[in-house]
């Protein structure tokens, strides 16, 4: 006897419909949105929408593709050289990154593209950790393990916001904190980081930048200063309820016209003012199915690694969605998160498509296959 590769198409049978789907879907409704506000004076017209249709195509393409390898043997093979590769990419970044206003997140490629590499550096991340928590998940809670752990994730952040760059940083956060968690960590950890956080807030917060600060403080107070940092999630809550129920069309609404970052930070209130809370409501419902799905793969995952994978995922969708949500609805602090598969960005969008073509991965190499043949 003897075992051969799964063929191609016959791997593609176990794509998870579902989350294809979802994906579809939310894709389909960010192409409307941009197309809808091609007309904002702070966008560049079309340019955005062809822009977004070309990287969601090559999104769902890598997605495909990368549903069809084993996630097993890619995590054991590399993620060592991962490992090394994302901190050597956010240290280029910080070194030679091109700036957006205060944050050094960008990078220039040949061609005149940019790209964002923290955006990227969410699939090594999620790789590497799901591969270093499978390591040590049977002692994760002793302190020697856990330390190594956080190094991990700490020189990932850590540099993040060397570039300024506070609301990605966050995001990381979330997602180690989630993937943590669901490797068994106690909950004592928790408690105790919360307590240190708020002792630290009086000794950190003086090394913020001012705009940092006014941002936090407007972020849950906008109308304590409605012309100056209060004044885009006034603008964000003001286009959704301008929306109604069913929208103004999509040639309709004006709220989005002065509405900074219309395509990407404040995509959903743009989504809701075209067309309606009823699509903002589905919107969130379908990334809900989209979380909910990663789970239950999460949980049938036949190797720890492909579930921390799938978690890890989860936690990207959750955590972003809350941040980006909360703004738009000025409940939240205005910190440059997009929505996932709705704002704009290239860098966002494929590297969603990928993570989610590691969740797809994960289901279809639930069992091995074997192909076997006579040797006679």
């Amino acid at each position: 006897m003897k075992a051969f590769r799964e063929p191609f198409f016959d791997r593609l049978k176990r794509f998870d419909i579902c989350l294809f789907i979802c994906s579809v879907l939310l894709t389909t409704v960010s192409l409307l949105t941009l197309y809808g506000i091609k007309d904002a004076p702070l966008t560049s017209g079309m340019r955005l929408f062809y822009m977004q249709l070309g990287a969601s195509l090559v999104g769902l393409v890598a997605m495909i593709l990368t549903s069809t390898l084993d996630y097993e043997e890619v995590v054991n093979r590399f993620w060592i050289p991962a490992l090394i590769f994302q901190l050597a990419l956010l240290s280029v970044t910080l070194l030679y990154g091109t700036a957006e206003g205060e944050n050094k997140s960008w990078l220039h490629i040949i061609g005149g593209f940019s790209i964002q590499p923290s955006e990227f550096v969410k699939i090594t991340f999620i790789m590497t950790f799901s591969k270093h928590l499978d390591l040590v998940k049977d002692k994760i809670n002793r302190p020697l393990p856990l330390f190594g752990l956080l190094c991990h994730a700490g020189g990932v952040i850590g540099l993040i916001l060397l570039s300024g760059d506070l609301g990605v940083a966050l995001v990381y956060l979330g997602i180690t904190a989630l993937m943590l968690y669901s490797a068994g960590l106690h909950i004592f950890y928790y408690l105790f980081a919360l307590m240190a956080g708020i002792i630290a807030v009086p000794y950190l917060w003086p090394h913020l930048r001012e705009d940092q600060q006014k941002r936090i403080i407007y972020g849950f107070n906008p109308e304590g200063d409605p012309l100056g940092k209060g004044m885009q999630p006034l603008l964000g809550r003001s286009a959704i309820s301008n929306g109604g129920f069913f929208g103004q069309g999509l040639r309709g609404g004006e709220v989005y016209k002065k509405l900074f970052a219309c395509e990407n930070d404040f995509a959903f209130s743009s989504v809701c003012e075209k067309f309606g809370i009823i699509t903002g409501i589905a919107v969130i419902v379908l990334i809900a199915v989209t979380v909910i799905r990663t789970i239950a793969i999460a949980r049938t995952s036949r190797k720890d690694t492909g579930s921390f994978l799938c978690i890890g995922v989860a936690s990207t969708i959750l955590v972003q969605t809350s941040m980006n949500v909360g703004m738009c609805l000025a409940r939240l602090p205005v910190i440059g998160i997009t929505l996932p598969l709705i704002s704009y960005g290239g860098s966002s969008m494929l590297s969603m498509f990928i993570l989610l073509g590691m969740v797809h991965s994960v289901k279809s190499h639930r069992v091995k296959y074997f192909f076997e043949r006579d040797k006679r």
